[in-house]
């Protein structure tokens, strides 16, 4: 007879279960308790704009510094520059409230009302957009920043010439998970300002970003506690909690259905481009849509090739003719050959090999599973460096993920652009806008088409402040840096250190339900990448809100790297004349070109004296109590480089070889005054294939935040050996700006040419 068995001790598994368990039941009673006695948080509303203007003296200053430096290069257009943001965010944004709480050092809720008083007393901007993220704007955070809106284009003064024009719009933000799924972020902006012309409710994307904001990733349990862990500052915390459950309780709208009959209080979203520009013209207002971000690699899947959407199902030229080349993110202008993943016969991921210029990180996971190998068989350590660099490219953007206790430090500067001006982070080229340029539309029978575009740029700062490029300063308040404030919150934020295993781990889909949003991306190597932000330029008529939009819509317009540089670039053989930057043309003969580049002023500290506005509290938690305020004296222009693309004729045509970067150089005299060059095309002969041209115009270096990127030291074949990071967290010092050489920079809109026999 066999003797029946005692009781068992529960396996470990099985006890931890048990104690997660009781601790999150703890802490449930807890949380409870804590809702009574606090109310669980507050709705954050937008704020109340300055009601009073810009003295008068300080616009027109503005347009008598622009006459004298039209004068001094030989310019004769009487049209105005002016300077703007159409990109900028408030924390209606998810994100942005987010990054506002106290761990991660955040300055509490910046809403629209302080977007418009940044833009008129700090930067001293001539307009801007309010672009929110559509996911995350509920009903009546729309309905809120409509009215801030209004507010601030009425404190504006006369509308035939106000000191600041605000518009309305959302940004679309779509992530897709592969290249075929992702189509990238587009902001919308509206023309007019009154309800008869704005639709009901923003359109938001589908997808992971929709999700996380309805419950799925945007917290979890460290972050749900986090009223109780930093009590003292319980109702900041207990504020972005109640923002989430409202935008929890937003119903999606019925699909399907015209969105003049859809309810109000509901949350439409498009899944597709197209989807975004039926509901555009089922409303039927002026808009325009401005895709950004095209290089951006911590969202967009490896191998993504922003022309494999350049179709006419997923287009539309009437609204979309413009493109943000840099913002605070990076830039996202120049082309290169290299590639994150490669393909085999049968579509399978494959790892490419370094270069020089780049190390994929799907590499780089590989050899950091290699230095663990330790005494594996050379057979069995190799099978385990290809396991890695799969995993990796399995993991999509989570990849770094894979190589479990891996430092951001030992991933040195894989997937970076080397040689960029100031790339944006994991570069994506296939989405820069010169391969935008380069590619042809062959979808239609009829012939390829080629889609016009015009270059701008903007800050996409999340912090209500547009145009923040003004002074390079304020890293943490001015730039999206974030990060935690000491090593314990570090630590609470995104999980204790585990260990070195030498054996890569797939990311799951339990990995991206249970982990925050910030979790899944590589937020601490990226924030090395944080930069002030760009502007938006327009030739216009007048200060009007018709006049600027008139400009945009000719895409008479360019952007720069954040500084007030003045460009034109003209056509100066057009079939009627001259043809200014963003237009195109037909010729007999070789194109010839003229440029003209003017430096940004140099800054004054401080603010402009004398002045009125806001309270000097409110002042100095915007601005710092540093304005733009612009001296006589003016920076140098250096040189004038001139860009020439050929676009595709054949749909396998590659475009690495139609990207002249640069076709020229044009050295400038270094006068103070401006610089003024010519330049023709003696290969624009009557039979060759069309071009486009468009300049940059390089300032003399000056010291910028970030610009420097990790700050590599590197080896002989140009490895970072070892990395200076800027980090966002309490590891580089508050006060760093971690300012390095930078030659800031304006980009023109192209000009295309088309030389045909009279």
């Amino acid at each position: 007879m066999t003797a029946s068995a005692g009781p068992t001790t529960p396996s470990r598994p099985v006890r931890w279960r048990r104690r997660a368990a009781v601790a999150l039941g703890v802490l449930g009673a807890l949380g409870a308790a804590f809702w009574v006695v606090f109310g669980g948080g507050s709705h954050s509303g937008p704020g109340t704009v300055y009601p009073g203007r810009l003295p008068a003296r300080e616009v027109a200053a503005r347009g008598e510094s622009q006459r004298v430096a039209r004068a001094a290069v030989g310019e004769a257009s009487p049209r105005q520059i002016l300077f703007g943001d159409l990109h900028v965010h408030t924390t209606f944004s998810a994100d942005a409230f987010l990054r506002s709480i106290p761990v991660l050092h955040g300055e509490g809720a910046h809403p629209p009302a302080d977007a418009c008083d940044y833009a008129r007393f700090c930067s001293g901007l001539d307009f801007f957009a309010l672009t929110d993220h559509a996911e995350s704007l509920t009903p009546t955070h729309w309905t809120e920043s409509l009215d801030s809106v209004r507010q601030c284009n009425a404190a504006a003064g006369d509308p035939a010439d106000p000191d600041l024009v605000a518009f309305a719009g959302f940004e679309w933000t779509q992530v897709g998970r592969t290249p075929s799924e992702h189509y990238g972020h587009k902001n919308v902006i509206f023309r007019d300002t009154d309800d008869a012309h704005l639709p009901t409710r923003p359109i938001a994307a589908g997808g992971p970003l929709q999700q996380a904001l309805r419950g799925r990733g945007a917290l979890n349990a460290r972050t749900a506690t986090l009223p109780v862990v930093d009590f003292a500052e319980r109702r900041r915390y207990l504020d972005v909690l109640h923002f989430v459950r409202e935008n929890r309780a937003v119903p999606a709208c019925p699909p399907g259905v015209d969105v003049r009959l859809l309810p109000r209080d509901c949350r439409e979203t498009a899944a597709t481009p197209r989807e975004l520009f039926d509901k555009l013209d089922q409303w039927g207002f002026d808009a325009l849509v401005i895709p950004h971000g095209m290089t951006w690699g911590y969202y967009t899947p490896a191998g993504y090739r922003y022309a494999s959407h350049l179709t006419r199902e997923q287009t539309d030229p009437r609204r979309e003719f413009l493109m943000e080349v840099y913002s605070g993110h990076g830039n996202s202008e120049e082309y290169r050959s290299f590639h994150e993943v490669e393909y085999d016969a049968n579509g399978g991921m494959v790892c490419p090999a370094p270069r020089r210029d780049y190390e994929p990180c799907c590499h780089r996971a590989g050899e950091l599973i290699r230095a663990r190998c330790g005494t594996l068989s050379s057979a069995e350590c190799e099978r385990r460096v290809r396991d890695a660099q799969q995993q990796y490219l399995a993991g999509g953007v989570s990849g770094f993920r894979t190589v479990v206790g891996a430092a951001m430090e030992d991933w040195g500067d894989c997937g970076q652009c080397r040689d960029c001006f100031d790339p944006s982070f994991n570069y994506r080229p296939g989405g820069s806008a010169q391969s935008i340029l380069a590619s042809a539309d062959f979808s239609d029978p009829a012939g390829p088409r080629y889609p016009s575009w015009g270059f701008l740029a903007s800050s996409d700062n999340h912090s209500a402040r547009p145009g923040t490029g003004y002074k390079e300063m304020a890293r943490r308040d001015l730039t999206e840096t974030t990060g935690a404030r000491d090593e314990a919150w570090r630590e609470a934020l995104l999980g204790p250190p585990p260990g070195n295993d030498p054996v890569p781990r797939p990311v799951t889909e339990h990995d991206r339900d249970t982990a925050a949003g910030w979790q899944m991306i590589e937020t601490e190597r990226g924030a090395s990448y944080f930069l002030t932000g760009g502007l938006v330029a327009v030739h216009s008529e007048g200060r009007t809100r018709a006049a600027i939009w008139d400009a945009l819509q000719r895409r008479e317009v360019y952007g720069t790297s954040g500084e007030r540089i003045l460009l034109w670039f003209d056509l100066l053989n057009g079939p009627s004349g001259t043809v200014p930057m963003g237009g195109h043309a037909v010729l007999p003969s070789a194109p010839r070109f003229s440029v003209r580049a003017v430096g940004s002023p140099v800054q004054l500290p401080g603010c402009p004296s004398g002045r009125e506005g806001p309270p000097a509290d409110r002042l100095a938690r915007l601005c710092r109590n540093e304005c733009n305020n612009p001296s006589s004296e003016r920076r140098r222009i250096t040189r004038i480089e001139v860009v020439r693309i050929r676009p595709q004729v054949r749909a396998d045509e590659p475009v690495g070889g139609l990207i002249e970067d640069p076709w020229r150089t044009l050295p400038c005299s270094g006068d103070p005054a401006g610089c003024q060059v010519t330049f023709d095309d003696p290969e624009g002969v009557p039979g060759a294939r069309r071009a486009l041209y468009y300049v940059r115009a390089i300032q003399e270096p000056t010291p910028a935040v970030n610009a420097g990127a990790l700050r590599c030291e590197r080896d002989a074949e140009g490895r970072c050996v070892r990395m200076h990071a800027c980090y966002g967290d309490y590891r580089t010092p508050w006060n760093d700006d971690c300012l390095a050489p930078n030659e800031e920079r304006a980009w023109s809109s192209p000009i295309e040419v088309r030389v045909v026999a009279p």
